[in-house]
C-alpha cells in the first residue's frame, strides 16, 4: 500500500507532505504513522526543522476522514504517539515546526496547522471549524483557539463554523504570512534555512519556556527558571553553543552552533 505521507529530508529539514487520496484527510492509520514521523524527528539530532504541508493545491487537510469513521474507524481509536495528526500532543518536541497550508484548511486539519509554531498560506487557502454542522467538538481547537486569536473570534469560528479566507486569517493573526500557490513552499523552505542556521538549544529553551508557562503566572515562570527547573535552560547555560555565542560576538563573526 502506497504511504499516506512524502518525506523530504535535506540540510537538518525535515519536510512532510500530507498525500492520501483527494482531501488529504487523516484516518487512525495515517494519524499513527505521523507520529512515528514526528517522533523520529524529535528525537534525531540530525534533524532540526520540520514542514507540514498537503500534496495539490486544494486541500491542505480536512481533519477526520470522515470516510474512513464509516467504514469502522473510531473516533476515539488510537491516535497514535502524539495524538491526532503525530503533533498535537506530542510531548518534549522542542524543534521548530512550520505548517505550510497549500488549501482547504479545516476541522482537524486547522487544529494540526495549530500545533506548529508558524503558519504560511496560499492566497487562496481558506480555515473553518465546520465540526458544529456536524454535532460535534473541535476539541483542540476550542482550547488553542481561543489562546492564539482574539476570544470574540475564535467563538464566532466555533460557535458558526464559518470560513475564512487567508486575508481575513492574517489579519486576526492566525497565520504569519500569504504567500502565492507557486511560491509557498520555496518561502516555507526559505524561512525553514533560516531556522536551521540559529541555535538548535535555544530554540530548545524556548519552546519549553513557552509551552510551560502557558498557564503560569509571570513570576512563577520567572521563578522556575531562577531555580532552575527547566531542563532546556538550564542545558543552554551549560552549553558550548551558549559560549560559542559569546565568542563569536566578541570576535565579530558568524556563530557556529554546534547543539551542544
Amino acid at each position: 500500500m502506497d504511504s499516506p505521507l512524502n518525506i523530504r529530508k535535506e540540510n537538518g529539514i525535515l519536510e512532510v507532505t500530507l498525500n492520501r487520496g483527494k482531501a488529504n484527510a487523516i484516518d487512525l492509520a495515517t494519524s499513527r504513522i505521523m507520529g512515528d514521523v514526528f517522533t523520529d524527528f524529535r528525537d534525531d539530532p540530525e534533524l532540526r526543522v520540520a514542514i507540514i504541508t498537503g500534496a495539490g493545491e486544494k486541500f491542505f487537510c480536512p481533519g477526520w476522514d470522515l470516510k474512513a469513521a464509516a467504514d469502522g474507524d473510531a473516533v476515539d481509536g488510537d491516535y497514535g504517539v502524539g495524538g491526532f495528526g503525530g503533533l498535537q500532543e506530542l510531548r518534549g518536541l522542542n524543534k521548530p515546526v512550520i505548517a505550510a497550508v497549500n488549501g482547504i484548511c479545516c476541522g482537524g486539519g486547522l487544529e494540526l496547522a495549530l500545533s506548529a509554531d508558524m503558519i504560511l498560506a496560499a492566497e487562496h487557502a481558506t480555515f473553518a471549524l465546520p465540526e458544529i454542522r456536524s454535532g460535534t467538538v473541535a476539541d483542540a481547537a476550542s482550547i488553542k483557539l481561543p489562546k492564539r486569536i482574539p476570544y470574540h473570534i475564535a467563538m464566532e469560528l466555533l460557535l458558526t463554523g464559518r470560513w475564512l479566507d487567508a486575508e481575513e486569517a492574517a489579519r486576526w493573526g492566525l497565520i504569519n504570512h500569504i504567500y502565492s500557490a507557486d511560491a509557498l513552499m520555496e518561502e516555507a523552505w526559505k524561512l525553514a534555512n533560516l531556522l536551521v542556521s540559529g541555535p538548535p538549544l535555544v530554540y530548545a529553551a524556548i519552546k519549553e519556556v513557552v509551552r510551560e508557562a502557558e498557564d503560569m503566572k509571570f513570576q512563577d515562570a520567572m521563578n522556575r527558571i531562577t531555580k532552575s527547573q527547566f531542563a532546556t535552560v538550564e542545558k543552554l547555560y551549560r552549553s558550548e553553543d551558549q559560549l560559542e555565542g559569546a565568542k563569536a560576538f566578541a570576535e565579530k563573526r558568524d556563530p557556529v552552533w554546534k547543539g551542544r
